[in-house]
């Protein structure tokens, strides 16, 4: 309920000394109003942006050679202790001592990050370097930003793996969901509008390219625990733009999944699924 009464017609006042006074009783009303409608909120809006500097700092760290690893690690657990309790939804700051075990599975990450980079070198025809890949694929980013964020995902750390992706997600216009499964080495190719959800799983050897979802079939707060989300088996190649829905569909190892597909129900090994639809090509009379 507003402390403070709406006018039902815009007034309007001259500029004089009365008119100033009114002014500052309705600054101080509304800014009133405003506390009282804030007063419940706890958040705090510093969490995003220091989380979007960790996270840029974490890249560089691990893949740039000139990094000073001791100084970087040492401001990189500062700004994860700082992160992790404002973030943090369990007693006791339990939170603040969850670096240790973050980073003590970095080396691992790195390991899958580099399997992840050189199949993308492997796989992709316009790729010249390894460099390349690392410094000019939005793709690898939004790979190496999942990999971190699934990491904070299964130490409970939930807002700041979703911040974490969620960045990655502005910036790659690739989302991926912390908690999605997905093994190395895994390829994405130009990046943009892909969409894979919590509980999708993804097996090593896969290539998904530009538009694609693996996504629900329907979506409500009571199927939160359930798998609601495809499994992709190894080797399979999803091609631009195809959908593919639910927590039972299960793409078969080695099958192609070809452009604007729309699956919605498991498909064998070795399947190729083509979208059918045909484009009648005529030629122009001129007159």
């Amino acid at each position: 309920m507003l402390l403070y009464p709406i006018p039902k017609k815009r007034l309007t006042f001259n500029l004089s000394k009365n008119n100033s006074i009114f002014r500052i009783v309705i600054k101080n009303l509304i800014i009133e109003n405003l506390k009282a409608l804030k007063k419940n909120s706890s958040i705090n809006y510093g969490i995003k942006t220091k989380t979007e500097a960790f996270t840029e700092k974490l890249f560089y760290t691990l893949f740039d050679k000139n990094a000073p690893l001791e100084k970087s690690i040492a401001e990189l657990e500062v700004q994860f202790k700082d992160i992790a309790n404002l973030a943090c939804q369990k007693p006791d700051n339990l939170c603040d001592s969850m670096w240790d075990k973050f980073l003590e599975i970095l080396p691992t990450v790195l390991e899958q990050l580099q399997q992840d980079a050189a199949y993308i070198l492997e796989n992709d025809p316009a790729s010249n370097s390894i460099d390349e890949v690392y410094l000019g694929y939005p793709g690898f980013y939004a790979i190496a930003i999942y990999r971190l964020s699934h990491e904070l995902y299964h130490l409970d750390l939930l807002l700041f793996s979703r911040l974490m992706s969620e960045y990655a997600h502005r910036i790659t216009g690739t989302d991926i969901h912390a908690g999605a499964t997905i093994a190395s080495p895994f390829f994405i190719d130009h990046a943009t509008g892909i969409v894979i959800g919590e509980t999708a799983i993804i097996e090593k050897n896969v290539k998904i390219y530009q538009g694609v979802t693996l996504g629900a079939l329907s979506v409500s707060k009571e199927m939160k625990d359930a798998k609601r989300h495809p499994t992709v088996e190894k080797n399979v190649c999803i091609y631009a733009n195809a959908t593919i829905l639910g927590g039972d569909t299960i793409i078969g190892e080695g099958s192609i999944v070809g452009g604007n597909a729309w699956v919605t129900k498991s498909i064998p090994a070795k399947s190729m699924v083509l979208n059918t639809t045909t484009t009648e090509v005529r030629i122009k009379e001129i007159k």
